[in-house]
């Protein structure tokens, strides 16, 4: 990898220019996430998870990305707005970025290289297919709401198809083992 995760330019969705750095020694969920999306109710389990286990050192990190049937339309401001009335989300927020092809954002480009295949992948992509909607092929991100977790180290530790609710037992158990690892 050309790029250390946490040296990675990214933007604030309130526009603030920062790089995971900040986030340095706590265990991360990274999540692609949209607001007119069928698994947009998501959001409600994110923000369950995260307000449980964030004194633990966890941070949930969203991502909007509009590369899936144009499911995040919106400017930031207005992803923003739509999350904190409909869903009171917490967890910091990105501006917008794409999360598959020639726009990639280094981000995604690691994470997919990193960990090419999804735990729980499959019955997404047949939902996808009884739709007519052909999933992207790994290692591309298949649609909104993917999950990638990050030790507090840094090292992509897992990676979690999109319809991987934040209540998975398969989830959750990744993230309390990350946890549970002293720093």
């Amino acid at each position: 990898m050309s790029q250390k995760l946490f040296d990675i330019p990214l933007t604030s969705i309130g526009g603030n220019h920062l790089t995971l750095e900040h986030f340095k020694g706590k265990v991360l969920l990274i999540v692609n996430v949209a607001s007119k999306c069928g698994l947009t109710p998501q959001y409600e389990g994110l923000e369950a998870l995260y307000a449980e286990k964030r004194e633990q050192g966890f941070e949930i990190l969203g991502f909007p990305a509009n590369d899936f049937h144009g499911q995040e339309p919106g400017s930031n401001e207005d992803i923003q707005a739509f999350c904190n009335l409909n869903y009171n989300v917490q967890f910091p927020l990105f501006a917008k970025i794409a999360v598959t092809g020639a726009a990639q954002h280094p981000l995604y480009r690691l994470l997919t290289e990193t960990l090419p295949l999804a735990s729980g992948d499959g019955p997404m992509r047949e939902r996808l297919k009884g739709y007519g909607i052909e999933a992207e092929p790994a290692p591309a991100v298949q649609w909104n709401f993917e999950k990638f977790l990050i030790s507090r180290d840094g090292q992509v530790v897992g990676r979690f198809a999109p319809d991987v609710a934040a209540d998975a037992p398969s989830l959750r158990q990744a993230i309390s083992a990350e946890l549970n690892l002293t720093p």
